[in-house]
């Protein structure tokens, strides 16, 4: 509980004092607010606008499902708090009182969720693990969809098929139990490898395209002031990144869907090889974000979750985290000038994001209906497809990702209403 009011109230402060803001998009509109081109009443209406929906639609499902806190439930959330307080004496404490509350409130509130499901005719909190199973199986596509939207479709299926070969291959050794220490069998994990295998593909595409001669431009040098203005708030980001990492090694939060997911199957270690090509594949995109806005992440580069997941200890995880943030920041010079160097890296960075992005929104859709077919058999099926199509057909109120979490959620709502008024028996 200390642990995530500290989080709520820290990333609270960095919001609201321009330091730091979880949500990628909003870190250049805080640039232009630092820069005087945009008012704090207008930043604050733009910060809510752009992360209520996806605290509501996307981390709170996330986390209710697993109940493991999808670490955008607490920081999207944060973002809001922080810069919609006034930046000034009595402003950033208040965003740390709040920030502190919401962080409480999520743990609560999580618990008291949990309880209640016991509590109800269908408890459909079981079922809705199935949100994430697929999750975990078409992950290890995302490396062959980011090379074939950004280095064409033919390269995109060799990078599919080599991933595809490698996970048959880890599946034939772990069964004929070719590997093994002192007697002891090696289990490969077949998704990792094939996830290995692909980000291989990937940034050995990247890395071939070098910048031209001549056409060379020094991010780290145009941008020296805001990396500067980063470094300078490294203690900040020492904080918050040790309080992160020892909350994900007392298995408290998670920092994406894939992770969450495997950590609600129990699969530690596989959350942790998740959470590091996550990490690895974010590093362009959260470096160039901050290097030209001087507004940094509160997890980082996200390898903070690793260091939780992997570390043994939570208080060596709090150290380590700490270092690790610490280590990111100083580096961000050296970062910039090798994305200078291979601008195919750099711009990879969206394309990795839009690739896992992608795939999310399809793996979520069919663990949403798995999951609410479970809930209710045939009407589960009938309903998710439903509201995915109208949601479409209405704009998409309620984004991609979150339809499947979010459609499931409601079909045990409604089951639970149907049961109480006769209309339906309860699932065996």
């Amino acid at each position: 509980m200390i642990f995530v009011i500290l989080i709520g109230a820290v990333a609270a402060v960095l919001a609201n004092m321009n330091i730091a803001v979880f949500n990628d998009g909003l870190r250049p509109i805080v640039g232009e607010h630092i820069e005087g081109r945009l008012k704090r009443r207008e930043l604050g209406l733009t910060a809510f606008a752009m992360s209520f929906g996806l605290v509501i639609g996307f981390g709170i499902p996330f986390t209710v499902t697993a109940s493991i806190i999808l670490i955008h439930s607490i920081l999207l959330g944060t973002d809001i708090i922080g810069l919609t307080t006034p930046k000034n004496r009595w402003g950033t404490p208040l965003a740390a009182a709040i920030g502190g509350v919401y962080g409480w409130g999520l743990m609560v509130g999580l618990e008291g969720f949990v309880k209640l499901f016991e509590h109800l005719p269908v408890n459909f909190l079981d079922p809705m693990g199935e949100v994430g199973t697929p999750v975990v199986v078409t992950f290890m596509a995302f490396p062959a969809l980011a090379v074939a939207m950004q280095f064409t479709i033919k390269k995109g299926i060799v990078t599919f098929a080599v991933a595809a070969i490698v996970r048959q291959l880890a599946v034939f050794v772990n069964e004929g139990g070719f590997l093994s220490i002192g007697g002891n069998a090696i289990t490969l994990n077949q998704e990792g490898m094939a996830l290995i295998a692909g980000m291989i593909f990937l940034f050995g595409f990247a890395m071939r395209e070098k910048q031209e001669e001549g056409s060379s431009v020094d991010l780290a040098s145009i941008f020296s002031e805001k990396v500067k203005s980063i470094k300078k708030n490294v203690v900040f980001f020492m904080i918050i990144g040790a309080l992160i990492a020892g909350a994900t090694n007392l298995l408290l939060m998670a920092g994406d869907p894939i992770s969450l997911s495997l950590l609600a199957e129990g699969k530690q270690a596989d959350a942790g090889i998740a959470a590091a090509a996550r990490a690895i594949g974010f590093i362009p995109l959260v470096a160039s974000t901050a290097i030209a806005t001087g507004v940094y992440s509160p997890v980082g580069f996200t390898l903070i979750f690793v260091v939780g997941l992997f570390v043994p200890n939570v208080w060596i995880a709090v150290i380590v985290g700490a270092i690790v943030i610490f280590l990111e920041v100083t580096l961000l010079s050296v970062i910039a000038r090798f994305l200078d160097k291979y601008p195919g890296v750099r711009n990879s960075g969206e394309n990795i994001r839009s690739a896992m992005t992608k795939l999310l929104e399809v793996a979520l859709l069919i663990g949403g209906a798995n999951a609410a077919n479970m809930i209710a058999p045939g009407f589960g099926f009938f309903f998710i497809a439903g509201f995915y199509l109208l949601n479409e057909i209405a704009g998409r109120p309620i984004v991609r990702m979150a339809v499947g979490p979010v459609g499931a959620i409601a079909v045990g709502i409604i089951a639970n209403i149907l049961v109480l008024m006769g209309i339906m028996t309860i699932p065996q």
